[in-house]
């Protein structure tokens, strides 16, 4: 089997070795291909612009895994709805016997739910541009790949982290974090949690559903994942911050206007119900690794 990696920063070079380690041979798609491990095969592609190398003749999947170069409106469309509208067409033109085409994608799209719980079954109302904009490009998938033959499947993820992805860590050590006031939910995945489950969807034997949430087992207030971490520093708590609301990853693949996830609590009932079991049900197994250098961001 042939895997296609449109896109292939650390989380698509993570899910690659893995795809590679199952016995997959893995072509990966991004602007510098020097930087990836040699195991790839690496192509110099810009997936924004229209035209992108030839899909390999027996890919059977393709993961699209695009990040913007910044959180702006306009990258983002670039991105998420330029950069899958050109993958699709160099698809359409290959000829290939791809079977699935997986979108990772992002719980932004669901916005701010007030704390209640959000699941397949949700209807989206993105909050920001974000959310309307891989939204939109969830759409064009389904659109494009309808009467195809290739099963689509979103994966929306909640707030990545990881080795590398140290922000709320950095602030806790720093001083810099401070206990929001009120209700404010938070849903993550570790990057091997998420890699591990694109590889999971693309490669199970079951024919998969065409959307899957990518969350750990266990929504958690941003003031207690805080607290946890300064425990686990052995510093004191953050101070209180009355009308301010800390910062932290809350749902989306990248940093500024996406990060803003909403006060929702997400279910992956559903991945969990295909067999996928999570290596980091929760934040503090994360965090304790990613504090114990376990992995590394790959470039």
């Amino acid at each position: 089997m042939t895997v296609l990696l449109a896109g292939c920063g650390d989380l698509g070079t993570e899910a690659a070795l893995r795809f590679i380690a199952a016995g997959h041979r893995v072509v990966g798609w991004r602007r510098s291909p020097g930087k990836l491990p040699p195991s790839i095969e690496g192509v110099a592609a810009d997936l924004t612009r229209g035209e992108l190398p030839l899909v390999p003749a027996n890919t059977t999947a393709v993961v699209v895994a695009i990040a913007a170069d910044s959180p702006s409106e306009e990258a983002y469309r670039a991105a998420y709805v330029d950069g899958l509208s050109h993958v699709l067409d160099a698809v359409a033109a290959s000829g290939a016997p791809i079977r699935r085409i997986l979108f990772v994608s992002s719980t932004a799209v669901y916005g701010d739910a007030d704390g209640g719980w959000v699941d397949e079954t949700t209807t989206p109302s993105p909050g920001g541009f974000s959310g309307r904009i891989i939204r939109e490009a969830e759409e064009l998938l389904y659109r494009r790949l309808n009467d195809t033959g290739i099963s689509p499947v979103v994966l929306r993820l909640g707030g990545i982290y990881g080795p590398g992805r140290t922000r709320l860590i950095d602030q806790v050590r720093g001083g810099n974090a401070s206990l929001p006031a009120g209700s404010r939910l938070t849903n993550r995945i570790h990057r091997d949690d998420a890699a591990a489950a694109i590889v999971h969807l693309c490669t199970m034997a079951a024919e998969p559903a065409p959307l899957y949430l990518g969350v750990d087992t266990e929504p958690a207030e941003l003031g207690e994942v805080l607290r946890f971490l300064a425990g686990e520093l052995g510093l004191p708590e953050p101070e209180p911050a009355a009308g301010v609301r800390a910062a932290g990853g809350t749902g989306g693949t990248g940093g500024g206007e996406p990060s803003r996830g909403g006060n929702k609590r997400v279910s992956s009932a559903l991945l969990r119900g295909t067999g996928f079991d999570f290596q980091y049900p929760s934040f503090r197994e994360g965090y304790r690794s990613v504090l114990a250098d376990v992995g590394q961001r790959h470039p």
